[in-house]
């Protein structure tokens, strides 16, 4: 608007209000004044959502504590059993027949195969007649023993007769020690014949192959036909029910596992637990690595098992020392920076912390907090620094 037609306004707007226009020009100068002192007001005024943020607002918050911590480092290990091999045969024999598959699951005592058994037992057939033999042989000894000892005693009754002769008393006393001598030969022939017996009759069993202990038939070596010598194998044989874990550890790391020391393993994605049973003191100089056993503790937790399958030991590092933690909940990432809100009387304080290791659910704190110290874990997502807050009561952690 130029300045001739502001004055022309002007002046139209004296005449209808029927005052100068010089009054009318300062009335509208006020005027103008007023909108922009509330415009101001209105742009420092706190905005409704402001004033309910400036209330005190609910949080959830825990205390820095100190806790023992193990530092651990990772190990491969693998599944070994306990027992395991191959079971052979004992006899030179042929195979008669198979009672087991691969995959059975056999007992301890449970028949495995079986092998041609007829000479085995005429063998023993033979031996208990040879039994029989010596057992007439030692009666037959015995009668021998009581006929010469009669007759002793009958000459022993004749010393005061006439017809006493020394000589024959003296012959019969050595008949008496020759029947002594031949029952004795007797009882030592039917010793052993009783001896062949039982070998025979051992020799006899082994031609059933039995089962040493429990487990999986995981092969077969031969078939139904073959023939065997003692010592072939027959089948293998794997304990799945006793199995241990065999992992190379460094040597730095040994020194930490005495036996007993209890250890986590991750098994098919469970922490389980395992105490070490023995470690091996022989070293590789290769690997620098020495073997050591574990007892894991997973009877009846996990089914599927297999030797040789791998499993992830947790193994410490070093001796177990306290450290100052805090909840991972507390912990913020503002800017890059890594901070936790402090609960200092009823304000939350913006606190920068550095962290360490986890420990369980919590952080190790190297710097920035100590013991004692409340935290906020819920609600913090939307705190503001120094806003009021109101608590209610320790978070769990």
């Amino acid at each position: 608007m130029t300045g001739t037609a502001r004055r022309t306004q002007v002046e139209a707007m004296a005449s209808a209000l029927r005052l100068p226009p010089f009054r009318v020009r300062a009335r509208v100068r006020r005027w103008l004044r007023g909108l922009v002192v509330a415009a101001a007001v209105a742009a420092f005024a706190p905005h409704p959502a402001a004033a309910q943020e400036d209330e005190a607002t609910l949080v959830g918050v825990d205390e820095v504590t100190i806790q023992p911590m193990k530092q651990t480092v990772p190990v491969i290990g693998r599944l070994v059993a306990s027992r395991t091999g191959v079971v052979a045969a004992r006899v030179d024999a042929a195979v008669e027949s198979f009672r087991v598959e691969v995959g059975d699951r056999v007992n301890s005592g449970e028949i495995l195969a079986v092998l041609v058994a007829d000479r085995f037992a005429w063998e023993r057939e033979l031996r208990r007649a040879e039994v029989r033999e010596a057992e007439a042989a030692v009666a037959t000894a015995e009668a021998e023993i009581a006929l010469r000892e009669q007759e002793f005693q009958r000459l022993e009754g004749l010393r005061r007769s006439a017809a006493f002769s020394q000589a024959r008393l003296d012959d019969k006393r050595q008949e008496v020690v020759m029947a002594q001598s031949a029952a004795s030969e007797a009882q030592a022939a039917l010793l052993s014949a009783k001896a062949r017996l039982r070998l025979a009759e051992i020799e006899l069993g082994y031609t059933k192959v039995q089962a040493p202990y429990g487990g999986v038939v995981s092969q077969r070596h031969t078939e139904a036909g073959s023939y065997v010598d003692a010592g072939d194998p027959i089948v293998s044989l794997v304990d799945d029910t006793t199995l241990e874990i065999e992992a190379d550890v460094p040597a730095e790391r040994i020194p930490a596992l005495e036996p007993g020391t209890p250890v986590v393993c991750d098994l098919n994605g469970r922490q389980l637990p395992a105490t070490v049973r023995a470690v091996i003191p022989e070293e590789n100089p290769l690997t620098r690595t020495r073997t050591v056993r574990f007892t894991p503790q997973f009877a009846g937790r996990l089914t599927h098992l297999a030797a040789n399958q791998s499993v992830t030991l947790k193994l410490p590092a070093g001796a177990a020392r306290n450290v100052v933690t805090v909840h991972k909940d507390a912990v913020l990432t503002r800017k890059g920076n890594t901070v936790v809100f402090l609960v200092d009387a009823e304000v939350a304080k913006v606190r920068p912390v550095r962290l360490g290791e986890a420990v369980g659910t919590r952080f190790q704190v190297l710097d920035g907090l100590q013991a004692g110290d409340r935290v906020v874990v819920r609600g913090n997502e939307r705190l503001r620094p120094n806003q009021r807050i109101r608590t209610q009561g320790n978070s769990p952690g």
